[in-house]
């Protein structure tokens, strides 16, 4: 994890995200990538040239300028290696630019807590960003002063389409020295016996060399609440889950949960992939 991409509005939900960014760079010795988005035409907007410039692009350009070097006097940051980045785009489009361009291994954002992603920092763009990015997202809900997962929740059907992305998810959890547990959640729609489950679980399991892990079969209402009851239940650090790219969030499992999770998610979720 070289290089972690956080991407700020400036507000106290994006610097709650920074500083678990900032705890995850000073550790693994990352770089950070600060990343402010203007959604004004790009056709219209040229640093170099002030006359044929919009005027506003200008003023949002310097007033960006400046609250990063204003964001950039914080103790917090000292010493480490930070980059900022100003992209006249649509956020979920400037995020998906800078992640090919600087080869980022991490997203971090912020979040207001319980009303998830229709209240983000960067508003009704940041679903598009978790649906479409291909580096794992994590979604911060408030500050952590110590950011450290323990244990990490992996919720799934465990199909064969979500290997790709355990695996992703395990080479997190190794770096961050955390149990990963396993957990399939049984609904009355979808049930599927303890032993069944297990099997599956563990026949899953063994894409992956990673064996710092435990089995979980849950029972609830709907997979939403299970996954956050059981991650309740053993006080989880982290949440993770998968994404279909464009298909979104609602397509996770069989396409039958909806984005209630990380609307109301009170722990921190990552998100990963499938390919």
């Amino acid at each position: 994890m070289k290089k972690i991409l956080i991407p700020t509005d400036f507000s106290d939900q994006a610097e709650n995200a920074l500083k678990v960014a900032v705890q995850l760079a000073k550790k693994h010795n990352s770089e950070i990538y600060l990343l402010h988005t203007l959604e004004l035409p790009l056709a219209k907007v040229d640093p170099l040239n002030t006359v044929q410039s919009l005027p506003e692009a200008l003023y949002f350009m310097r007033l960006a300028h400046k609250q990063f070097e204003e964001l950039l006097k914080k103790d917090y940051l000292k010493g480490l290696n930070v980059h900022e980045i100003v992209e006249f785009h649509e956020i979920f489009k400037g995020v998906f630019q800078v992640c090919k361009k600087y080869d980022i291994d991490l997203i971090v954002m912020g979040s207001h807590g319980t009303n998830g992603f229709k209240e983000m920092i960067i508003g009704s763009n940041t679903e598009k960003v978790v649906r479409t990015s291909e580096v794992p997202v994590l979604v911060v809900k408030k500050e952590h002063p110590v950011f450290k997962v323990d244990d990490f929740v992996f919720a799934s059907n465990f199909g064969k389409d979500y290997e790709s992305s355990y695996k992703k998810a395990t080479k997190f959890a190794k770096l961050l020295q955390a149990k990963m547990h396993l957990l399939m959640v049984n609904t009355a729609s979808n049930f599927m016996t303890t032993d069944d489950a297990k099997n599956r679980i563990e026949t899953f399991a063994k894409c992956s060399d990673f064996d710092n892990y435990t089995v979980n079969i849950y029972n609830d209402m709907n997979v939403e609440k299970g996954i956050m009851n059981f991650s309740k239940s053993i006080s989880a650090d982290l949440i993770g889950m998968c994404t279909h790219g464009r298909q979104g969030i609602s397509h996770f499992f069989n396409g039958s949960i909806s984005e209630d999770l990380v609307n109301h998610a009170k722990r921190p979720v990552m998100t990963f992939k499938i390919e």
